[in-house]
């Protein structure tokens, strides 16, 4: 018999607040008519930490450190047992968004070494001899807006062998001077990170110009913390010997679920970096760090 269970939510972007409600139906579909033991529905959210290889075994606490941490937890029977009629049939629901305790509902990030998520999932429960069915949605919680203005603050920089902190890497380097601006170092996640770039001169041709978002997550207790940086993406903005003085557009959006509001937690941290890459025709490798943070608005 073929039978099949999904969970359609009210809202298309599938994107909640805490203390908002989420609704939706359970549709159920068979050609025959479907007896079951229950409907069940439950609601989690959790943070999962994960060491890198190269912390693991380094500090004995971290192994309680990294366990998942509960944000959300509550499950509610749809339907008892019973028979679902032949056909289409949709069971509605409704969750209240509310944190356990003292938690706080903390916004959806898919990461490397930190991932918090939200799902719900539906059971239903078959007779003896029959499998049970099961599906899983998942739903994108977004923070509340922070009360305080962002006021932009434009961040100035300029890229020479003087401007270095290697003095080994200085001394082989040709001679160049890259400009730029990034419009603020403290951005809202929602929208793009904007600013320009100007080569004003240099020895050797110029091979590309790249923009790179990393993301850099913390994770331990008070005996010790991992810090890891892993790129989210990375995006080229000019390609060959670029006209000398000619201002170059930065213009990159923040992908959705692989960045959040800069996080800060007793067990975790979320922060982000942008990164400026000018590679050399010579295969130089230049790189400008800007510490970055997001918020919502």
């Amino acid at each position: 018999m073929a039978v099949s269970v999904d969970i359609r939510l009210k809202r298309a972007n599938k994107v909640y607040h805490e203390g908002e409600v989420l609704s939706g139906v359970v549709v159920l579909q068979s050609k025959e008519p479907l007896p079951h033991h229950g409907i069940l529905l439950t609601l989690e959210g959790l943070v999962n930490l994960q060491l890198s290889s190269k912390s693991v075994g380094v500090f004995e606490a971290f192994y309680n450190s990294v366990k998942p941490i509960p944000l959300l937890s509550s499950s509610i029977e749809v339907s008892r047992s019973g028979k679902v009629p032949a056909g289409q049939t949709e069971v509605p629901f409704e969750f209240p968004l509310e944190a356990k305790g003292n938690k706080v509902l903390y916004e959806t990030y898919h990461g490397v070494f930190v991932n918090i998520q939200y799902t719900l999932r539906c059971d239903v429960k078959r007779p003896l001899l029959a499998k049970d069915l099961s599906r899983t949605c998942e739903f994108i919680v977004h923070g509340q807006p922070q009360k305080a203005k962002v006021s932009p603050s434009p961040v100035s920089f300029s890229i020479s062998p003087e401007t270095l902190h290697n003095n080994r890497e200085r001394a082989c380097l040709p001679q160049f001077c890259v400009r730029g601006r990034l419009d603020a170092s403290c951005c809202v996640v929602s929208e793009p990170l904007r600013g320009e770039v100007v080569v004003e001169q240099s020895d050797v041709p110029v091979k590309s110009i790249e923009l790179q978002l990393v993301r850099v997550e913390t994770c331990g207790c008070a005996e010790g913390y991992a810090r890891d940086a892993t790129e989210i993406q990375n995006i080229q903005i000019a390609e060959g010997d670029v006209c000398h003085g000619l201002p170059i557009p930065i213009y990159m959006v923040f992908p959705r679920l692989f960045t959040c509001p800069t996080l800060e937690t007793p067990n975790f941290k979320v922060e982000f970096e942008v990164n400026i890459v000018i590679v050399l025709q010579d295969d130089h490798l230049i790189t400008e760090n800007f510490p970055l943070k997001l918020c919502r608005v």
